[in-house]
């Protein structure tokens, strides 16, 4: 269904509730991945490029911790049993504990600290308490993959560092984070923890949508330069259990904001079946982008704060009211106007979007001037120096992106 189809069709107050509604944009990144899973039957709500194979990064982990619970729900390992760093393990690259070689630390531990820090020494020196080496271990992990029916995944280390033969989907990692909570309940709520203290030392937790999230209770986040900016997430309402995978984010914030409105729409989605309503997938509220995912601006803008931003159409600006006995405003001198691509709460943010428009749409922007206009506690980023019709024709450019965008008059 068209958006404009779908909006013209739906009343204001449910629009309000719906992320779509809300002021989009479209990240461009040919890794973006995503689905939208009921945890429940294993309906897939939504899905786009599930099966195009992806870096999984340190979702990697998702699988080293299911053969961690496992080892312990039969008896092989205990909570409180040492886990020994080898040389090896210990000279993982960051992010990790760094415990030196020889030194251990309990399996509960090692648990909290990749389930927290995405430690990569812990993944690996946990591999070899269970394989003996990490390369047994990942034969382990891509048995159970392929028992799971992860049919497009391969692991080539415990940890998701960089290694082009470490291969999965979204699908697959969807697969993998519901029998995660599926078979092994009882450990679920490490994915659950904001953070912990390792030797007087605190750990906050990577994933911030445990604490920006209503309903978002786990799982794991991942980043390297070529994966890009992936999460797999779990959430409740209303006794309703949705996992949401977002892979290739160009953005931590990007990637969380998709996130976001994809588990959103799902409980929506969810909540109108409930009612009724003959909805069959997620993906009905959604307008196909070819470049990319539909997120919206980054967190920073707020979400509350967005309810009364009002994005103009430019191909048919809203008439100005007038007011009785002001003479008619003067028509603006040529090269003056300009156009507003966001607003946040940061100048660093406000930039970054500057950067990516520059650089996306450089035909366009490139004669303008770019800069992040302070305005009140927020900072606009905003293009000038364009005329009327420049103006026009550069927010067409983005909004065919799906990116948002408004044209500023004169002042």
């Amino acid at each position: 269904m068209a958006a404009a189809t779908l909006m013209a069709a739906t009343p204001p107050a449910a629009q309000a509730q719906i992320p779509y509604f809300r002021n989009l944009l479209a990240a461009t990144s040919g890794r973006y991945a995503a689905i939208v899973v009921d945890a429940k039957t294993g309906e897939v709500l939504y899905d786009r490029h599930a099966d195009a194979p992806r870096y999984p990064a340190s979702i990697t982990k998702v699988m080293t911790l299911y053969l961690t619970f496992e080892a312990l729900s039969t008896g092989k390992l205990h909570l409180d049993d040492r886990v020994v760093f080898s040389p090896h393990a210990s000279a993982q690259a960051p992010t990790k504990l760094g415990v030196r070689p020889g030194d251990s630390v309990s399996v509960s531990e090692a648990i909290q600290a990749m389930t927290t820090l995405s430690a990569n020494d812990a993944a690996v020196a946990m591999a070899e308490k269970i394989g003996g080496t990490e390369s047994r271990f990942t034969a382990l992990m891509n048995l159970r993959a392929q028992e799971l029916g992860m049919q497009n995944t391969h692991f080539a280390n415990a940890n998701g560092l960089p290694d082009s033969r470490n291969l999965s989907t979204a699908r697959d990692i969807a697969i993998l984070s519901r029998a995660a909570m599926r078979d092994y309940p009882q450990y679920y709520h490490y994915f659950s923890q904001r953070s912990f203290t390792f030797r007087g030392r605190y750990v906050q937790n990577h994933n911030h949508m445990l604490e920006g999230v209503q309903g978002v209770d786990g799982l794991k986040t991942g980043f390297t330069n070529a994966s890009g900016f992936n999460i797999a997430i779990s959430g409740v309402r209303d006794g309703r259990r949705l996992i949401v995978v977002v892979l290739g984010g160009p953005t931590r914030v990007q990637r969380d904001q998709n996130a976001e409105d994809l588990l959103l729409t799902g409980f929506d989605v969810m909540r109108r079946r409930a009612m009724g309503e003959k909805l069959t997938i997620a993906q009905n509220l959604f307008e196909p982008e070819p470049t990319g995912p539909v997120v919206r601006p980054p967190v920073e803008q707020g979400d509350g704060d967005q309810d009364a931003l009002k994005i103009e159409l430019t191909s048919a600006p809203p008439p100005r009211a007038k007011v009785r006995g002001q003479p008619a405003k003067p028509a603006a001198k040529a090269e003056r106007w300009g156009v507003q691509v966001g607003e946040f709460r940061s100048r660093a943010d406000a930039k970054e979007q500057i950067a990516l428009v520059q650089r996306k749409f450089g035909r366009h922007f490139d004669s303008a001037d770019g800069a992040a206009e302070k305005a009140g506690r927020r900072y606009r980023a905003v293009f000038t120096g364009f005329s009327q019709g420049e103006a026009k024709d550069a927010c067409r450019a983005l909004k065919a992106k799906r990116l948002a965008c408004a044209v500023v008059e004169p002042s």
